[in-house]
């Protein structure tokens, strides 16, 4: 029986004890004004979509921030995964460092309340985690404590009650003790296919932060692995690799070739709410299609692709690949305005009033498996409708050359997953 590989996010933010001085506990639970007892309150409408249009947003500033630094190279990450974690964090930021970090995220704060963020990311994350047909999607975190540390009883509540996050209280003096209990927990959750996701801690570290996903969705018109057969890869001018080449020809999809644009999307559909688009950039013409990918020409490529002139019987070539991408959030963040998180400057005194707090490491790494029974990244699910076209012409799409990833959650109007996949043999 074939298997199929894992889509696995993990992000780890580490908050390391600053060289400030000692605080004084004080009585008070927060230094927040606003209450998040409302967050659990049962609103009209979908919570989750007020804020997609930030969480898009971010994606793809983050998205560009990546490309224009590592030209060339694959790119995978999880928006949502980075965008939920920190979002979980600002519970315990206070000032500046809380309106920094929700700003950073892309959220306008006079237009959208705090409450109004934590209740989306909560009915996100809720409807994310529901369980589908053909799909298994967990998205999750976990607080890993100093034992020897009082933290605020409305941060653990809030961060359980809002993000479901797991709470273990550790020694940090016992590294070796605490990297297992982190490892493990991971393991856990992500069915054994992240192992050894720490290696070291300082003995400083009074908190680990820790936020993954993990995704299993199967396509709705699977490959035939017997067709699978190696064909030439073009990752540039220079460079041809070859890659085991996935084959189907007797399928409607759902696909154009922009008018305006010198590129392919295909929409392909996940058993489930998720589906995935591929955009396929004329021959060297990635970066002109970068500059123009932004959340409004995804809807665009959406709403086109809901026309039924736009489902046809194609001759499609996709490549079986896996990806990852591992991303160091402390040096990118703060070019994407979290100026002073990773800084003595930051104000977290929130989570705790006993020490002063500093972010020190935070990271990111995600992973992408494509093969003829699926993906893995996250959904729901839905049912495929065919139109059939009474076009008789043959249409071939070869993806044998860069490519753009789109995962897409349709319920949430969110994207779980972007990325580019510029030479398919290199994870």
């Amino acid at each position: 029986m074939h298997l199929i590989d894992y889509l696995l996010l993990l992000l780890v933010g580490l908050l390391a004890l600053s060289h400030g001085q000692l605080h004084v506990e004080h009585d008070g639970e927060s230094c927040s004004n606003s209450s998040h007892q409302q967050i659990l309150e049962t609103g009209e409408g979908s919570p989750s979509l007020k804020i997609a249009p930030a969480n898009a947003d971010f994606a793809f500033r983050f998205y560009y921030l990546i490309a224009s630094e590592t030209p060339g190279k694959n790119i995978f990450f999880s928006p949502l995964s980075i965008s939920a974690a920190y979002a979980m964090l600002s519970l315990g930021a206070c000032s500046h460092s809380r309106s920094q970090i929700l700003e950073g995220l892309g959220f306008n704060l006079t237009e959208l309340s705090e409450s109004d963020v934590h209740r989306g990311f909560q009915h996100l994350l809720h409807t994310l985690n529901l369980p589908g047909h053909g799909l298994e999607t967990r998205v999750g975190s976990a607080l890993f404590l100093s034992h020897n540390l009082k933290f605020l009883a409305k941060f653990l509540n809030d961060t359980t009650a809002v993000y479901e996050a797991k709470l273990f209280h550790t020694n940090f003096y016992d590294t070796v003790g605490t990297i297992q209990l982190i490892n493990d927990h991971v393991k856990k959750e992500t069915r054994g296919k992240i192992v050894d996701l720490v290696s070291e801690l300082k003995k400083d570290v009074l908190m680990v932060l820790v936020n993954y996903i993990y995704f299993k969705a199967l396509w709705e018109k699977p490959f035939i692995s017997s067709r699978t057969t190696p064909k030439d890869f073009y990752v540039d001018e220079n460079t041809t690799v070859r890659v085991p080449m996935m084959l189907q020809d007797q399928e409607h999809h759902w696909y154009l070739h922009d008018r305006y644009l010198p590129c392919s999307v295909l929409r392909m559909d996940y058993k489930g709410d998720a589906t995935v688009f591929f955009i396929l950039p004329n021959q060297g013409k990635m970066r002109e299609i970068e500059e123009v990918l932004t959340p409004e020409m995804l809807m665009r490529w959406n709403n086109l692709l809901q026309k039924r002139n736009f489902y046809k019987k194609l001759e499609l070539h996709f490549p079986k690949f896996s990806i990852s991408g591992s991303y160091v959030l402390d040096q990118i963040l703060p070019r994407l305005g979290f100026t002073d998180l990773f800084s003595k400057w930051a104000d977290l005194s929130g989570i705790t009033k006993q020490q002063k707090l500093e972010a020190s490491k935070s990271f990111h790494k995600a992973t992408l498996d494509v093969d003829e029974a699926g993906t893995e990244a996250a959904a729901a699910t839905s049912f495929a409708i065919k139109f059939f076209s009474a076009q008789t012409n043959r249409h071939i799409l070869r993806f044998n050359r860069p490519f753009l990833v789109v995962i897409f959650s349709t319920s949430t109007q969110s994207v779980l997953f972007l990325g580019k996949v510029v030479d398919p043999t290199k994870p």
